[in-house]
């Protein structure tokens, strides 16, 4: 009998081709540097992963070291603000515009949308005709869900690696993402420190507070989003390394395991890319992934209403 983790999903994200049913309910590319406000991290030995890991069978263990160049990394995720200033420049269509289509958290979804589709085994998130980066919970509402000091969603992998190349960067390594978010702190569970977040007392970020998916306190402030210079920043000046959404890296997602059941589910992500974080919909009971070793993989071309980024770029 397979261990109960072997067949756990990418977290709480779905991936386009999910088998779903029905509820009622880069162009052109150019080079402009904005790296002025990065944070420079410096290069050395860098801590990867963990010896207890949180999530059997997603890849985090063992803790490792990693050597590493010096790199600057921005202090937040890219916003709606300055994807906007990319797409104005670029005349980019990020690939949910394309598709038509996006994933919505199903509490979000308004009613004027009517009857959505729901992901087999995942039915919180629903297939949302119309829903993209500025149109955030479906056709028409832009007005309640936009914000422009907030992350940028609904964005794929693809459509991040051309802002960041745009920007003049590249996105993270699964190690520069980890090594910025300890901030200097070492061996540690949490971009502040090994304390727990929970649903009463302790809100060092944004994630799920309450019972998921039905019930969320919103006891941190926030149900969805929150603006991405929010919380306190780590160590070293960066903000929400922890919740409020995930971060695409430029690595692929890959799990070093000889179990049936963990090769058996990595067959069906061949291409998959890692992302790091977690996100407002995170809850310990169900998605314990806000850990800095935490790891999940979605399909490139993936796009939902709690996946972002971030852009590195070399030292100076």
């Amino acid at each position: 009998m397979a261990d109960k983790d072997d067949s756990v999903k990418g977290c709480c994200t779905p991936s386009r081709g999910e088998t779903a049913h029905s509820v009622a309910s880069a162009d052109r590319i150019s080079s402009v540097d904005q790296s002025t406000s990065a944070v420079l991290i410096a290069g050395g030995k860098a801590l990867v992963g963990t010896n207890t890991a949180g999530i059997p069978h997603d890849g985090e263990t063992p803790l490792r070291k990693v050597k590493l160049k010096p790199f600057r990394i921005n202090p937040t995720v890219v916003t709606n603000a300055e994807f906007a200033e990319f797409v104005q420049d670029t005349g980019h269509v990020t690939e949910a515009d394309r598709f038509g289509w996006s994933f919505v958290f199903w509490s979000e979804v308004p009613e004027h949308v009517g009857a959505t589709q729901a992901v087999q085994g995942i039915e919180w998130w629903r297939r949302v005709e119309g829903a993209n980066w500025q149109n955030v919970n479906g056709p028409n509402t832009q007005a309640e869900a936009y914000h422009p000091d907030h992350p940028v969603v609904h964005v794929s992998w693809n459509d991040a690696k051309a802002y960041a190349a745009w920007a003049g960067g590249r996105l993270p390594s699964e190690a520069e993402w980890e090594h910025a978010a300890r901030g200097g702190l070492g061996e540690v569970k949490f971009p502040w420190g090994d304390q727990e977040p929970d649903d009463i007392s302790s809100f060092p970020c944004n994630i799920w507070q309450g019972k998921f998916p039905d019930l969320n306190s919103n006891a941190d402030g926030f149900g969805t989003t929150a603006p991405a210079r929010s919380f306190e920043p780590n160590g070293i000046g960066l903000f929400n390394m922890a919740g409020n959404v995930w971060e695409w890296t430029n690595d692929a997602y890959t799990i070093k395991s000889l179990k049936k059941g963990v090769k058996a589910r990595l067959a069906d992500m061949k291409g998959y890319r890692l992302s790091k974080g977690g996100s407002f919909l995170c809850h310990k009971s169900y998605c314990y992934r806000y850990r800095i070793a935490a790891r999940s993989g979605s399909s490139p071309d993936s796009t939902t209403t709690h996946q972002g980024f971030r852009v590195v770029w070399p030292a100076p």
